[in-house]
């Protein structure tokens, strides 16, 4: 049997913490790892104990907010760094796998939390119809290592 790289487990991984999201929108994944240790995960989704977008609004997902992303969500990378600081977990020098690059707010979270490294899986400029991944930009001009995902998942099904 042949040995699966460690960026193809904790991608799969982000692919299939991504089905446990509620957003109508789109379902994105993230897992925190360091020393080749999971430490955090995350998807995208509505603050604990408030509603699920698709099951209190099935049709149309939560209201939006003035630029238009959704009022209730937070990103999958805010959930695994929240979730690992709520845990007294040290983030910095940690290596993020996300399913889809981080937006320019999660980047500057990302960034301040001393993440060195991101993996992500899809772009989330080509998702939103813009010129560029400022998220990706952003990082890499202050020193995160990023790059996109280009090994082989194998244990996944199709994303939304």
């Amino acid at each position: 049997m042949e040995r699966p790289e460690f960026d193809d487990i904790f991608m799969e991984l982000a692919v299939n913490l991504a089905k446990r999201s509620h957003c109508i929108k789109r379902h994105v994944g993230a897992v925190l790892t360091k020393d080749t240790r999971i430490i955090s995960i995350g998807y995208n989704g509505p603050p604990s104990g408030t509603h699920n977008c698709d099951e209190e609004w099935p049709e149309k997902g939560c209201d939006r907010d003035s630029k238009g992303g959704c009022s209730l969500a937070i990103h999958a990378e805010q959930n695994a760094l929240l979730y690992a600081v709520k845990n007294k977990t040290e983030v910095k020098g940690a290596t993020l796998y996300v399913t889809l690059s981080p937006c320019l707010a999660c980047a500057r979270i990302i960034f301040t939390m001393g993440v060195e490294k991101v993996v992500y899986l899809k772009s989330y400029a080509e998702h939103k119809g813009i010129p560029n991944d400022e998220g990706v930009d952003f990082l890499r001009k202050f020193g995160v290592e990023v790059e996109k995902y280009e090994g082989h998942l194998d244990n996944v099904t199709e994303l939304v």
